[in-house]
């Protein structure tokens, strides 16, 4: 295969553990991904800042000697200096175009995402895909229009415990669905530290909460039809950080047959720290013919250290493992994630693959763009004294 390179737009807490012992999930899935790809072009990671810059790099090179992978990254901007258009200079002068994976604030999406389209690069953004769909849908139009593919970094949909869901309410064996409901949260050092210089920009449904929208769709194949919402402003504001402490959303869906069902979903950001886990995320649902629950923090691994106090470990999301050659390998669900999308980037290239048959298998743009209507009409209810909000019948965005 011709070499392709891959641009990296953002260096914080996702792409490479930014502030944390830890290695994020973008870097290490590309480490895992160069394992079996030599032919990979230059990897390119651009930040605004030449602090974030030189501590993945750091990473990086830790990430070589512990996995025994060799990536040449490289990282802009340099010496010292701060540039919020750096990721323009790098995606202008690449020599082998080939696709961009956008972490920056939800509000920067369409902008850096359109920037990337209109260079010529296939691009996954991590969640979610714009706060609304005007913003979607432009980003849908403009990869149609320069045949690119556009994909949004929706991991949970290769968890095995939402594939098992999906085929259980595929193959009818639950009935038909008739409401779920779905508890999604963090620590409050998520808005108050790591994100403190955006949180006022976004919401915890928006940024967080949208994961499970998706799944719903992804299990279903149900679209949307109203929603409401309902939100809290007490904790998070005194930290100068106008945002919502907690959303409560209920969406009314309808199934492929006619049949609806309800997601009551309820999202926050306020957990102490002393949570077992960064995340607590837990689904029911309940069909004619019996239900289907998971706690997907609990994931029947609990560490107690004294370092660490006690911890519920998800194994299937972002770990490394050891091998037996004493270096380490990462696997999960957040890996398979970008490594799929890679995947799909050179049997694109080789023409093993089209574009449209992505749009049906992947979270593609145009498949995201339905999430994307979902928490645009959860800001209006919020805006509307939590009144319903019939989603517009935009069928154009709906016929997926």
């Amino acid at each position: 295969m011709k070499k392709l390179d891959i641009i990296v737009i953002g260096a914080g807490l996702y792409v490479c553990g930014k502030g944390t012992s830890g290695y994020g999930t973008i870097l290490p899935a590309i480490f895992e991904w160069k394992r079996h790809n030599e032919d990979i072009g230059d990897v390119y990671c651009v930040s605004t800042s030449a602090k974030s810059s030189e501590e993945l790099l750091r990473k990086s090179k830790d990430l070589e000697t512990k996995t025994g992978i060799k990536v040449d990254v490289k990282a802009y901007p340099k010496n010292d200096l701060n540039n919020s258009d750096a990721y323009k200079e790098v995606l202008n002068n690449s020599k082998n175009p080939g696709c961009a994976i956008i972490a920056v604030p939800d509000h920067l999406h369409h902008k850096v995402a359109k920037d990337c389209l209109e260079a010529g690069f296939h691009t996954l953004l991590v969640k979610p895909l714009t706060p609304t769909s005007e913003e979607g849908n432009d980003l849908v139009q403009l990869a149609r229009k320069n045949k690119l593919y556009g994909a949004v970094e929706f991991h949970k949909r290769w968890d095995k415990s939402n594939i098992l869901l999906r085929d259980k309410i595929k193959s009818n064996n639950l009935g038909t669905p008739l409401n779920c409901w779905i508890e999604y949260s963090q620590r409050k050092s998520v808005p108050t530290l790591f994100f403190k210089d955006w949180a006022s920009k976004t919401n915890i449904l928006q940024y967080l909460g949208v994961h499970y929208i998706d799944i719903i769709r992804f299990v279903t194949s149900a679209v949307p039809k109203r929603v409401m919402a309902i939100g809290q402003k007490s904790e998070i504001i005194r930290h100068d950080i106008d945002t919502y402490d907690a959303i409560q959303c209920i969406i009314e869906w309808e199934m492929p047959s006619g049949d609806l069902f309800t997601e009551t979903l309820l999202t926050s950001w306020i957990d102490p720290e002393s949570s077992t886990a960064l995340s607590d995320q837990k689904i029911k649902f309940l069909c004619t013919n019996g239900r289907y629950e998971a706690d997907q923090k609990e994931r029947g691994i609990r560490i107690n250290t004294d370092d660490h106090g006690v911890e519920h470990v998800n194994p299937d999301f972002c770990m490394p493992y050891g091998s037996e050659d004493g270096k380490i390998q990462w696997h999960g669900y957040g890996i398979e994630s970008i490594k799929t999308f890679l995947n799909d980037i050179v049997d694109l290239d080789n023409g093993h693959i089209n574009l449209s048959d992505l749009q049906i298998e992947r979270p593609s743009f145009q498949e995201a763009l339905i999430s994307t209507l979902v928490i645009e009409a959860a800001q209006e209810s919020l805006n509307q004294n939590s009144s319903w909000q019939t989603i517009k019948q935009k069928n154009n965005l709906l016929q997926i």
